[in-house]
């Protein structure tokens, strides 16, 4: 496969072994209401799915009938610590009412008159997800909260009908719950109960939805969507067909297992997703091709990548086929994937136009691979798009933007060597520091042993950077320092 790497400036030393971002998880509990309707399983389905998240290896931090100020000042704490872990996820049982359109959660303390009240004294959806945003690889948020409006006649929320469920619900009665969700790529948003359904808070001592993922989220060589799937069907069944969980946005491209791979499995490759999707077990491929056939993009991906391993299971005609299926379906990262097919003629004959059409279209929904390779061609007029050096570097902004691993060191040093007008040494440290906290591995290293690859002035920067942040404490001069080089690891993400 073809690489866009300015190799002008872009200046790669050997990887070193660096230790592994944590998985880590803020799982909340509200049931103890003061001012609302109180909710009897909300904390048991806390510390139920707090103990089981630690069992599989997460760090998780467990906030149990919280006051609004206390939960702010966790999530706050908890967004600063997602931005190094590989994994970051957010469980929260409570109370959950949609406002016109928007989703909010609700603290124990919470004693709203009016919508504006409310705003003001919930948490939106919205929050969580900007929380678990700058996780370096998966975002996701579990919400067991699609219950019944606590709030009474008082309020006017939009869709509620004033019913309430017998058996206890977490949602707005009839037929209201919680809005649909469209994250950003790369971010997952499960719901205990679709969009505008409710969801029950059970008669024992967990919700229906919570222990489904009690269960489920414990069993090895599971992957992450096919997980979310049995928990579906467990809910399904234990509630009659009455509760159907749903998720909205979609995961990163190579699969991923929450409690670890199955036993013989071994270690999953995770930078090549060819490989990482054929080293899923073979029994596990029609629980795949039942996703897919329900639409799911990426499980049509998943599939292409499994033909186009030659030394498994190698269909290639299958494999663009499903790719083409994805990719018609707008799936961004099968737009590109199939653009890079027809523009090296791999598998297919190759088509030059049809590869620049796929990666455009890509680029429009940012994806960020894509971003960097039409930048990549617009900066040395290739496959048919313009030579527009200024263009470019648009594109490689919003790849690095997109947290894109080699876009945000690429990018710092355009600016860094003033290629890019109105853009200077603190633009340039910006985006070394950004891509530190992402994880990319060569610009530690770099920083490390090749310091003077970057101007004094952006050096400077950086360490103002890392000294606002309470990495550093030495002088701000550009001379990297014992100091500054435990200051570059320790924003990176390794422990002292």
């Amino acid at each position: 496969m073809l690489k866009r790497i300015l190799s002008l400036f872009l200046v790669l030393l050997p990887l070193q072994a660096v230790a592994a971002a944590d998985r880590v998880a803020l799982v909340i509990g509200m049931g103890g209401y003061a001012h609302v309707e109180a909710l009897d399983n909300p904390v048991n389905d806390a510390a139920a799915v707090a103990d089981t998240l630690e069992e599989i290896g997460f760090k998780v931090t467990e906030l149990i009938d919280a006051p609004l100020q206390t939960l702010l000042e966790t999530l706050e704490d908890f967004a600063f610590r997602s931005e190094t872990a590989e994994l970051a996820l957010i469980y929260f049982a409570g109370h959950g009412v949609q406002v016109q359109g928007e989703n909010f959660l609700l603290p124990v303390d919470v004693e709203p008159r009016s919508n504006d009240d409310l705003r003001r004294q919930a948490i939106s959806l919205d929050t969580l997800l900007a929380v678990v945003d700058r996780a370096r690889r998966m975002r996701i948020v579990i919400l067991d909260a699609c219950r019944n409006n606590p709030l009474g006649g008082g309020i006017a929320l939009a869709g509620d009908a004033g019913a309430t469920d017998a058996g206890g619900a977490r949602g707005i009665g009839g037929g209201g719950g919680l809005a649909a969700s469209s994250p950003e790529r790369g971010t997952l948003v499960a719901y205990a109960a679709k969009g505008g359904s409710v969801a029950l808070d059970g008669v024992g001592g967990n919700s229906p939805y919570a222990a489904a993922l009690i269960e489920t989220l414990p069993q090895p060589g599971v992957e992450i969507s096919l997980m979310f799937r049995q928990v579906r069907d467990k809910v399904l069944a234990a509630t009659g067909s009455r509760q159907e969980p749903y998720s909205y946005g979609s995961l990163s491209g190579t699969p991923f297992y929450l409690a670890g791979p199955a036993a013989g499995q071994g270690t999953l490759p995770t930078e090549n997703f060819v490989a990482a999707w054929s080293a899923l077990p073979a029994e596990k491929e029609p629980e795949l091709i039942a996703l897919a056939e329900t639409g799911d993009t990426r499980s049509m991906v998943a599939l292409a990548a499994r033909r186009m391993n030659p030394g498994g299971d190698f269909r290639p005609a299958d494999a663009v086929t499903w790719y083409e299926r994805a990719a018609q379906a707008g799936d961004p990262q099968a737009q590109f994937q199939l653009a890079k097919i027809y523009e090296e003629g791999l598998l297919v004959t190759g088509d030059p136009a049809r590869a620049k059409a796929l990666f455009e279209a890509s680029a429009a929904q940012d994806y960020a691979d894509a971003l960097n390779d039409v930048g990549f061609f617009h900066f040395h007029g290739q496959l048919g798009f313009a030579k527009d050096p200024a263009l470019a570097l648009d594109f490689f902004r919003r790849a690095a933007d997109q947290r894109h691993a080699k876009a945000q060191h690429n990018y710092a040093v355009l600016v860094d060597r003033g290629q890019v007008p109105g853009k200077g040494p603190e633009e340039a440290a910006d985006y070394l520091y950004a891509a530190l906290r992402s994880g990319v591995t060569e610009v530690l290293i770099n920083l490390q042993e090749k310091p003077e690859l970057f101007s004094r002035e952006t050096r400077a920067a950086l360490q103002r950077r890392l000294q606002e942040r309470n990495f550093y404490s030495g002088a701000i001069d550009g001379s990297f320092g014992p100091g500054t080089e435990r200051g570059l690891r320790r924003a990176f993400g390794l422990e002292e």
